[in-house]
């Protein structure tokens, strides 16, 4: 692809800065994309049941299981908009079609969505939580095993579900804030590994229903008719006093809309498709079926089999915001295995609730980060954490408003449960329409498109797009009359949001349009779409620098106080971190500089004039830094690459992320020095990639001894060092697949034995990065790249 540059010639005393137009990104694959949005989706099966059921009547589950069906049309909506030229879920999409006003509108019911889905996941897990100990009190209480000073006249103590779970909601989410404000590592093996755990309770919990209705017999819940719709009075929302019937086909859309948050987490779909790895549209694809089917089975399964199983009374009254905690209590077994089993379901949905906490703070973060980058936000929001250099302002106004819903609430699940529909049917609408819009707008070409489509002449009829907006749009125009408490605070809250939008960005059109011209006036600008040796002007074997901090430049002067720049390059590179749902490519219109940004290249270049040596400017958009320094090392040729320390994490973490990220590289890649100064000038230093391993001079000795010992053999007159050590690799990688086990124990027991510091060149080396990062320190901590 065709770099674009500038085309007026600068004067000579400006610093040439590349800006980089592709962001550099992690990849994973399919099933990870799958596992990352069934842990946000896959949480409402926990409470999307009981919440309907309150709203609508016993004939709720056949509802949650027409939203699981109709999610097929609607993630088949953000299929082609990540197909399209224009990706980054509902901002990036609503904005390409309708503007900046209605992206701002978009955005802000989106944020109402993300704001919920924390304190709604948090008090749902607490409600498991609590009615597993109210449970256990009873059982202990029927066996005589409770103290008497937890019992009241003969009666068991009881926590009260409200007060207790929004307590553990509100716990829950100042751990998370915490460590978002010091920067939690996004994973998707833990993702992964969340997902794995909850199909074994998944697979368990359909065997043994479906075992349990053989023996119980198989009662279905009433049909979804309008006469067996049994609307509560809140349900009803204004119209509840206006003595209007509730009847036919606007009845099926009201129970319709009360189930709708059975679909949320949809956007997160859009969120992971710039990190599918190749292909990407056949990657992302399947991670929607995989995603369709599993919260088809487990959201709508479960919340069918509960109707069947938990008799009415119970259903209603004890486990209306637990219901797969109830399906455990009424298997047909021994009470001791439907306790175990419920114990299990609650530590599943501990880990999925809770952790679906986190990826709201984290989406709610990134979204508020991608208008920030729009110049949609003020400056103010962006500036990094002193110490841990994270967006902490926005993560504390996400946070704010979290704790203010639980407290508000006092968590109740079904309060949060109305408000939490606004957002969610009202992004998944504008979304839709801006679709349709763009049918019309954008001509080029998609790489696929939501059946069925009539073409007439030349006109095509997006029949399927139109038929989701339609359901879309209705179901939101009848939740705004049906769910008052959803309307007025969603309403509140998104006009807070857009005047919030609306102000910031007329400030920063000001102070953009001075940061640009002051960029301009000290800086030569160059937008390159991908970044190489060649597009920065260096030579191969260079030094690239990490800099994120401008009043501790730490590690550039360390280099360039060991550097000769006549014969090496050295590249300061910077790494502004993109929000979830970023594009793929950034314009050079979309990148505006941040005051941080302006201070951190005008540090730069101060610093290399004091040591009088040049320097080469980068910045580059990343989704994760590590990412982002790996990729940057490959693309520019470079021997080190040298980072301050972390105020998170330690070196040999640093060096251990590195490692993991240098891993995910295609092919080719090569190896480079990584190293580590500390504030006190302290360094450490790591190999990353395959390299030889550093031998001890009993390490050598001992290959010696074997040669000199098998040479008498005449048959192996020729044999070589390299040989003993070639043959004893192999020897041990057969018997590791053989002896796994007994293996592992033997190395265990001997690094045990051995003083676990490292002894290079005489001089002791300690902190070995994790072996799993297959990376480990390279040279003493006082010694400079090579040739520096």
């Amino acid at each position: 692809m065709a770099s674009t540059r500038t085309t007026v010639a600068p004067p000579s005393d400006r610093v040439r800065l590349i800006v980089a137009s592709s962001v550099m990104l992690t990849f994973i694959s399919f099933w990870r994309a799958a596992a990352i949005v069934l842990n946000d989706l896959g949480s409402s099966a926990f409470y999307a049941g009981g919440i309907a059921e309150q709203a609508v009547g016993a004939a709720a589950p056949w509802f949650i299981l027409g939203i699981m069906l109709f999610s097929f049309a609607v993630r088949a909506v953000y299929v082609e908009s990540c197909s399209m030229f224009t990706r980054g879920g509902v901002y990036r999409v609503v904005k390409e079609a309708l503007g900046g006003t209605f992206a701002k509108l978009s955005v802000s019911a989106l944020m109402f969505d993300y704001i919920l889905t924390g304190p709604i996941s948090g008090v749902s897990a607490g409600q498991y939580i609590t009615g597993l100990m109210n449970e256990l009190m009873t059982v202990a209480n029927n066996s005589h095993w409770l103290p008497p000073a937890l019992t009241e006249h003969g009666q068991p103590f009881q926590f009260d579900m409200n007060y207790t779970s929004a307590v553990f909601a509100a716990a829950v989410t100042i751990y998370y804030w915490w460590q978002n404000v010091k920067g939690i590592e996004e994973s998707s093996d833990k993702a992964l590994r969340v997902m794995q755990i909850t199909t074994i309770m998944v697979v368990i919990l359909f065997i043994w229903g479906a075992y349990s209705l053989m023996v119980v017999g198989v009662h279905l819940p009433p049909p979804p008719t309008p006469s067996h719709l049994k609307f509560s009075a809140d349900s009803l929302g204004f119209l509840k006093n206006t003595g209007l019937p509730i009847f036919g086909l606007f009845g099926i859309i009201m129970a319709f809309g009360h189930s709708i948050l059975a679909m949320s987490g949809e956007e997160s779909l859009a969120q992971v498709n710039r990190e599918i790895q190749h292909p990407k549209l056949k990657n992302l694809k399947r991670a929607a079926i995989v995603i369709a089917i599993y919260s088809l089975v487990f959201t709508g399964g479960a919340t069918l089999l509960a109707s069947m199983l938990i008799p009415d009374g119970p259903r209603t009254q004890i486990y209306q915001n637990n219901l797969i905690a109830g399906l455990a209590m009424y298997m047909a077994g021994p009470m001791f295995w439907r306790v175990a089993f419920r114990i299990f379901v609650v530590f599943v949905g501990f880990l999925i609730l809770s952790g679906a906490i986190n990826t709201s703070m984290i989406g709610s973060t990134g979204v508020l980060m991608r208008v920030a980058e729009d110049g949609v936000l003020t400056d103010w929001f962006r500036k990094p954490h002193p110490k841990f250099g994270t967006s902490h302002r926005i993560v504390n106004l996400v946070f704010a408003l979290q704790m203010f819903t639980i407290i508000a609430t006092r968590g109740n699940v079904i309060t949060l449960g109305e408000a939490y529909a606004f957002g969610v049917i009202w992004s998944f609408t504008f979304n839709s329409l801006a679709m349709l819009v763009l049918r019309w707008k954008y001509h080029g070409e998609r790489g696929w498109k939501v059946p069925p489509n009539i073409k007439i002449g030349k006109t095509e009829i997006p029949i399927g797009l139109f038929c989701v907006f339609l359901v879309l749009l209705s179901t939101a125009v009848t939740n705004l009359f049906t769910k008052s408490i959803a309307t007025v605070s969603g309403i509140i809250f998104a006009a807070a949001f857009f005047v919030i939008f609306t102000v910031s960005e007329r400030q920063n059109l000001r102070k953009h349009a001075l940061t640009a011209r002051q960029m301009k006036d000290h800086f030569q600008l160059e937008h390159q779409d991908t970044i190489s040796r060649e597009s920065v002007a260096v030579r191969p074997g260079g030094v690239m620098v990490t800099m994120r901090d401008s009043n501790n430049p730490v590690a550039l002067k360390w280099v360039l106080a060991r550097t000769k720049t006549e014969d090496r390059d050295v590249v300061v590179m910077s790494v502004r971190m993109m929000g979830a749902g970023g594009p793929e490519y950034l314009s050079a219109e979309d990148q505006s500089f941040s005051e941080h940004e302006q201070m951190l290249f005008t540090k730069a270049v101060s610093v290399a004039e004091s040591f009088g040596k040049k320097v080469s400017l980068l910045v580059v958009p990343a989704g994760d830094v590590f990412a982002a320094l790996v990729q940057g090392a490959n693309a520019l040729e470079v021997d080190s690459v040298v980072s301050g320390q972390s105020t998170s994490m330690t070196a040999e973490d640093q060096a251990f992320h590195m490692g993991q990220a240098w891993e995910a590289l295609p092919e080719p890649k090569r190896q480079f020095n990584f190293y580590v100064v500390g504030g006190d000038g302290e360094t450490k230093v790591f190999y990353i990639g395959p390299h030889a391993p550093t031998l001890g001079p009993d390490d050598v000795q001992l290959v010696h001894r074997l040669w000199l010992n098998m040479r008498r053999d005449p048959s192996v007159q020729d044999l070589h060092h390299s040989d003993i050590i070639t043959y004893a690799l192999t020897r041990l990688a057969g018997q590791y697949a053989r002896e796994k086990v007994e293996i592992l124990r033997d190395l265990r027991n001997y690094r045990a034995s051995e003083s676990p510091t490292l002894r290079i060149g005489g001089q002791d080396l300690t902190g070995v990065a994790s072996p799993s990062s297959g990376h480990e320190p390279a040279q003493p901590a006082n010694k400079a790249p090579r040739g520096v």
